[in-house]
């Protein structure tokens, strides 16, 4: 059996955005005891993490090094049509990821006790992003 729904969330801008309780929501729905959830973010400027869910402080240093290793504004870039963010923001996702998978087990994520799935907006300004969720027995 195959359960698929699509998660809207609006950002404010650069920054990491908890969505665990919204794809926690849709395993619930799929009434899957025993499988894999999916989750596909469909724009090339905005990415998937798991990262702690504890301390805030982990992803704040984490941007603070993609930050150092994808400066805003390099000269390299060609790309940058839609201002000094455009191109950093593809490299970032590219370099953290667009899709992951996590099993399901007795009906729900099997994430770890600190582990929470983030949508990680890599764009200066708010967007509407799609994550698209499936699950799968």
């Amino acid at each position: 059996m195959t359960h698929q729904e699509t998660i809207h969330h609006r950002t404010r801008g650069r920054g990491t955005y908890d969505i665990t309780h919204e794809i926690r929501k849709v395993v619930d729905n799929a009434g899957i005891d025993t499988g894999l959830c999916h989750l596909f973010v469909q724009h090339t400027s905005a990415s998937l993490i798991i990262c702690e869910n504890a301390d805030p402080t982990v992803r704040s240093d984490l941007e603070r090094f993609i930050n150092r290793l994808v400066p805003d504004g390099d000269p390299i870039y060609d790309h940058t049509m839609e201002g000094p963010d455009d191109m950093p923001a593809h490299v970032r996702s590219i370099l953290t990821k667009m899709e992951m998978t996590i099993p399901v087990s007795n009906g729900r994520c099997a994430l770890g006790t600190w582990q929470g799935v983030y949508l990680y907006e890599h764009r200066h300004h708010p967007h509407e992003r799609r994550v698209v969720v499936t699950v799968r027995d």
